[in-house]
């Protein structure tokens, strides 16, 4: 603290320190709160659930296995399917409750203007669920 002279001749300029011992002491004040009260946020209630046997039964949708070769020949499930044959198809499989999944796979020097047709046809039908199959133990 600053112990000032009232005297006339000494007259000084006005003291510009910031005073922070305020600022301590409720920064101390919340530090406390904050220890005090940190505890009773992880008490947990002790409950003994019951026990179920039963598994989830979860449905997967069927899917289509879509392939693309390097030349353009293109196979549905196995089967060579020409281009103009493909939006029949997309359109029936879209029909079908739950959707299935549209999985492609294409030779790794297929054009991109083949998957990206292929993908245009399927989202035109109606199929959302477009995936791409690849193979993970292929490395370049």
């Amino acid at each position: 603290m600053a112990i000032g002279n009232f005297g006339a001749r000494n007259h000084q300029a006005p003291l510009a320190e910031m005073n922070v011992v305020p600022l301590v002491d409720v920064m101390l004040v919340l530090l406390v709160i904050f220890i005090v009260t940190t505890p009773l946020l992880t008490h947990a209630v002790k409950i003994d659930l019951p026990k179920a046997s039963s598994s989830a039964n979860v449905t997967k949708p069927e899917h289509i296995e879509f392939g693309i070769r390097e030349n353009g020949e293109l196979f549905w499930a196995g089967e060579a399917v020409t281009l103009e044959q493909l939006p029949a198809r997309f359109a029936a499989a879209a029909a079908v409750q739950p959707q299935p999944e549209l999985h492609i796979r294409a030779d790794r020097d297929v054009r991109y203007e083949k998957v990206a047709r292929v993908m245009s046809l399927a989202a035109k039908a109606g199929l959302v669920r477009i995936g791409f199959v690849t193979d993970p133990s292929v490395t370049q």
